[in-house]
C-alpha cells in the first residue's frame, strides 16, 4: 500500500469527505521523456562521416567530411534556432577520414584519422571559435578507411580517446599533461563498424560490429572509472541488437549522448533486394545504470543515411545533426494538467490488465484540437496520470496513482452537451505490444528470472523493482527462450509461471512481490472505513496436489485439508529447469498457493482508499458475515469518478482473493 499522510488516511475515512482527483498528460512513456524532433536544416551536402557537439556556451560545432575530396570542413552556429544558418561551412584540412567531437565547458576537441592513417588533433579553449593546428600522436593499426574514432570529456583536463580498427578497441587516456598510451581492450571482435563515448561516472561506450560467427551487433561497455567498474578495466561487452549471419542486416555508426538517460542512434542497414539504410534509436531507462544494459526495443527514424546521426545537447534541447540535417526536439515534456475538466473517471486494475477512461467537458470545444497549441502534450502514447485524493484540513492531498498510456480518444455529444474522452492502458498494454524481432535464447545459469524480467520490461521502455522476492525468483536461472513474434506479455507470463512471485504496476514501474501466506494486512474496512456493498465467496481449489518433474527428479506436493473434503485433484509440471528436490518443491508449493488465492472471493464496495495497491493484504469485518479481522488479498480494483448532480460518486470496488 503506498504512504499517506495522516490528513489524508482521516479524510476518506470520513463521512463529510470531499473528493480530489488530479489528472494530468504528459508526454513521456515509461518514466522517459518521448523526443518530439523538428528538423530545422535540410541541406544537400553529401552522406559522410560527421560529428557535432555543444559546448557551454550553447553554440553547435559541427563537422563533415566530403566523400569525393576527403576534405573536413567546419561549422560554429553560436545560438542554433528555427531561423540560423546550418549551410555555411569553412574548409579546415584534406585528407580525412573519420572524426569525432567532444566538449566540456569551453573546452572542445576534435579527433580525425588521417589519410594516412594517423590520428591527429586540434583543440579549443573559446567554445569552438579558434583551434590550434593540427597535431599528429599515433599511427593507427589499419588502412583509415577501415579506422572509427571517439572521444569524451570527463572535466575540462581529463579526456578519453578510443580508435578501432582490424576488430580491436585501443583507448588512450589523457589526465592533465599526462597523455598516456594507446592500450587494447580486453574485449572481442573480428570488426568494428562505428564506436561513440560519454562519461557518466564511468567511459560509457557503444560499438558496432562483427563477432566471430560473423552476426552483426550493436554491444556496450564500461572502461571503469570506479562507479560501476574498476578504474582501468573493461566489462564484458553486451548485447543491445544482433542480426544473424546471413540476414542481409548489418549494423553501422553508433552515436551516444546522456541528456536525462543514454540515448543511442546507430545505423541499420540492410543488402537484400530491397536496399535501405537507415537509423534507429533507443533508450536507457530512468534509473538504469548503463552498464545493467537495460535498453528499449530500438525504433526506426524516419531518415534515409548509410552514416548515422550525431546527437549532443545543451539546456533545453537535444541536437542531431547529419552532414546534410540538424533537428531538435524539447528536453522536458510536454504537460499539460486536466484535473478541472474531469467529469468522469473509470479505471479497472486486473492481474493482467490495466485501463482507464477519462470523460471531459468539451462544451466549449476546448479539446478539438489535441496534440496542439495547449493540449499538445495530449497524444497517443503520451502518459496519463491519475492522481486520487481527498481534500483534507492541509487541502488537496492525493497519492501518486496509476499511470496509463493514450490508446485512443472520442468526442461525444449528447443532450446538449459535448465530452472528450480519453482512453488509457497501463503497462501491461506496453508489454503486450512488444513483439521480438528474433529469437532470444538464454542457457541455464546465464540469468536468473529477475533478470529476465528486467530484460522484458526494459524492451518495452518499463523498469521493474521488488517489493519482496522468492528465493526462485533471484536463485534460479533457467534455460529460457523468447520466441520470434512473442509478445512481451505471453514471456512475461510464462516467466512468472515458474514462481510464486506476482507483477503489478505503480505509475510507470513494474514490481515484483512474493505473496506469502502469512503477510500482514496493511488496511482494515468495515471499522473506521466504511463498506458499501460487499459479497464474499468460499469455494473449492482446482489443484489441491501437484507432482512436479524436473531433471530426474519428482516431488509432490499437497494440500491435505483440501484434499480431506474434495478428495485429490492433481495438477502436474514439467520443467527441466527444476534441477533439485529443493526446487520442485519451492515450484509445487507455488502452485498451491495460486490455487488457495483463487479459491476465496468476492468483492467489497468502499470510499476509494487513496493508497490501495493491487496484492495487498487487508483485514474485513463484517458482522453480517461472521467476517472479524478476515484477512483477504486484493486481486482486483475498479474505480469509479463521477461529478454529475445526483449521479455523484467516488468509490472503489475490491476484488478479493485468498491469503
Amino acid at each position: 500500500m503506498k504512504y499517506l499522510s495522516s490528513t489524508l488516511l482521516d479524510a476518506q475515512k470520513s463521512e463529510s469527505r470531499l473528493p480530489y482527483v488530479r489528472v494530468e498528460v504528459v508526454e513521456r512513456v515509461g518514466g522517459v521523456t518521448r523526443l518530439i524532433w523538428s528538423r530545422l536544416y535540410t541541406g544537400i551536402e553529401p552522406d559522410f562521416y560527421h560529428a557535432a557537439t555543444m559546448p557551454g556556451d550553447g553554440s553547435l560545432v559541427r563537422l563533415r567530411v566530403d566523400p569525393n575530396t576527403h576534405n573536413l570542413y567546419r561549422q560554429r552556429v553560436t545560438s542554433p534556432g528555427p531561423e540560423s544558418d546550418f549551410s555555411s561551412w569553412t574548409l579546415w584540412s584534406n585528407s580525412t577520414y573519420a572524426v569525432a567531437l567532444a566538449s566540456f565547458g569551453e573546452h572542445v576537441f576534435c579527433l580525425r584519422v588521417a589519410a594516412n592513417g594517423w590520428l591527429a588533433e586540434s583543440h579549443s579553449s573559446d567554445y569552438g571559435q579558434n583551434w590550434t593546428g593540427w597535431s599528429y600522436f599515433g599511427s593507427t593499426a589499419g588502412p583509415a578507411f577501415d579506422v572509427r574514432v571517439a572521444v569524451a570529456y570527463k572535466d575540462s583536463t581529463t579526456i578519453l580517446f578510443l580508435y578501432a580498427a582490424q576488430g580491436i578497441l585501443y583507448r588512450r587516456l589523457r589526465v592533465g599533461d599526462d597523455w598516456g598510451s594507446w592500450a587494447a581492450w580486453t574485449n572481442s571482435l573480428a570488426s568494428i563498424s562505428g564506436v561513440s563515448v560519454v562519461y557518466h561516472w564511468d567511459w560509457n561506450v557503444i560499438v558496432s560490429g562483427q563477432d566471430s560467427s560473423n552476426n552483426y551487433k550493436v554491444c556496450t561497455c564500461v572502461y571503469g572509472d570506479g562507479y560501476s567498474a574498476t578504474p582501468g578495466t573493461w566489462s564484458p561487452l553486451a548485447e543491445l541488437i544482433l542480426s544473424s549471419a546471413g540476414s542481409g542486416v548489418e549494423f553501422h555508426y553508433p552515436y551516444l549522448a546522456c541528456p536525462d538517460v543514454f540515448r543511442a542512434f546507430f545505423v541499420e542497414k540492410y543488402e537484400g533486394p530491397d536496399v535501405y539504410s537507415r537509423p534507429l534509436w533507443s533508450h536507457s531507462l530512468v534509473t538504469a545504470d548503463f552498464i545493467s544494459n537495460l535498453w528499449r526495443e530500438p525504433v526506426p527514424f524516419n531518415l534515409a543515411s548509410s552514416y548515422g546521426v550525431a546527437i549532443t545537447h545543451h539546456d533545453s534541447y537535444v541536437w542531431l545533426c547529419t552532414a546534410f540535417g540538424v533537428w531538435r526536439a524539447p528536453r522536458s515534456p510536454a504537460a499539460v494538467e486536466l484535473t478541472d475538466d474531469v467529469v468522469e473517471i473509470s479505471a479497472v486494475t486486473e492481474v493482467f490488465s490495466g485501463r482507464i477512461a477519462v470523460v471531459l467537458r468539451n462544451d466549449d470545444g476546448r479539446y478539438k484540437e489535441a496534440g496542439s497549441g495547449d493540449y499538445a502534450a495530449i497524444k497517443a502514447g503520451s502518459e496519463l496520470l491519475v492522481y486520487p485524493g481527498y481534500r483534507t484540513t492541509v487541502g488537496a492531498e492525493f497519492s501518486l496513482g496509476p499511470a496509463y498510456w493514450i490508446e485512443s480518444w472520442e468526442y461525444v455529444s449528447e443532450a446538449g452537451r459535448s465530452y472528450f474522452v480519453l482512453h488509457g492502458r497501463d503497462g501491461r498494454w506496453l508489454l503486450d505490444h512488444w513483439r521480438a524481432r528474433r529469437q532470444f535464447s538464454w542457457a541455464q545459469g546465464e540469468k536468473n528470472i529477475f533478470q529476465l524480467l528486467s530484460f522484458l520490461l526494459a524492451r518495452a521502455g518499463l523498469e521493474v523493482s521488488a517489493f519482496s522476492t522468492s528465493e526462485a525468483l533471484v536463485n534460479q536461472y533457467p534455460a529460457f527462450t523468447i520466441h520470434p513474434r512473442e509478445s512481451g506479455a505471453t514471456a512475461v507470463r510464462r516467466l512468472l509461471e515458474m514462481v510464486p512471485d506476482v507483477l503489478f504496476f505503480l505509475r510507470d514501474c513494474g514490481y515484483l512481490k512474493n505473496p506469502v501466506s502469512d503477510e500482514e494486512s496493511v488496511y482494515s474496512y468495515g471499522t473506521d472505513h466504511a463498506i458499501f456493498e460487499a459479497r464474499y465467496t468460499s469455494g473449492t481449489q482446482e489443484i489441491n496436489r501437484v507432482q512436479v518433474y524436473g531433471d530426474g527428479i519428482m516431488r509432490e506436493t499437497f494440500d491435505w485439508d483440501e484434499i480431506a473434503k474434495i478428495y485429490d485433484r492433481l495438477g502436474q509440471v514439467h520443467d527441466l529447469n527444476l534441477d533439485t528436490l529443493a526446487k520442485a518443491k519451492a515450484r509445487g508449493e507455488a502452485e498451491l498457493r495460486e490455487q488457495a488465492i483463487a479459491a476465496s472471493g468476492g468483492e467489497i464496495l468502499v470510499p476509494l482508499n487513496c493508497g490501495q495497491d493491487l496484492y495487498d493484504v487487508v483485514e474485513i469485518t463484517d458482522e453480517r458475515a461472521g467476517l472479524s479481522s478476515v484477512r483477504r488479498r486484493v486481486v482486483g480494483m475498479t474505480l469509479r469518478y463521477s461529478t454529475s448532480g445526483r449521479e455523484a460518486r467516488y468509490e472503489q470496488r475490491l476484488r478479493l482473493g485468498g491469503v
